[in-house]
């Protein structure tokens, strides 16, 4: 059993050191992570999970971005400690959080992976949103948190600019 919180200034360390540990070296040279340069993560879909004995066991972060006039939460990167995988974490993790951006009133989430991993939570490939090369447009994908929220966005995805309103 895991508890779930939204990750907390304290919490950051941690986190990244999850991240070291799950993710190749160089992961920050990644196309998505140059969407995140500069940019807080979305407070209170950003969570944590520990276990009964506080140990951090995963995190899942939210960012937000811009699809041409549109904004959307780019969601990742999401981790869960090697000793952890295969309990279904990452899942619980995902479930929540978009839980939660639907519930702060968000209308889009996006990400970059693998299709048929994220189609069990609603995940589907975005032909008219495109990434910063050299992503793969075929690991572009998104949901609708409001109906049709998808329906006429196209275009590059950009860095947030301004001042983020929750539930943009």
């Amino acid at each position: 059993m895991y508890r779930l919180t939204a990750e907390n200034p304290q919490d950051s360390h941690e986190v990244e050191a999850l991240f070291d540990l799950c993710f190749a070296p160089g992961r920050e040279a990644l196309s998505s992570y140059r969407l995140r340069d500069g940019i807080a993560p979305v407070g209170g879909l950003s969570l944590v999970a520990r276990d009964a004995d506080g140990i951090l066991s995963g995190a899942i972060r939210f960012w937000p971005v811009m699809v041409g006039v549109h904004v959307a939460l780019l969601l990742g990167p999401i981790a869960v400690h090697p000793t952890r995988q295969g309990e279904g974490l990452a899942g619980e993790l995902i479930r929540a959080s978009l839980a939660r951006a639907s519930g702060d009133g968000w209308a889009r989430v996006m990400l970059v992976g693998d299709a048929p991993y994220y189609q069990r939570f609603g995940f589907a490939v975005l032909r008219d949103v495109v990434m910063p090369p050299p992503t793969n447009p075929d690991r572009v994908l998104g949901q609708a948190l409001q109906p049709a929220a998808w329906d006429g966005v196209a275009g590059q995805v950009m860095p947030w600019q301004g001042a983020l309103l929750q539930g943009s």
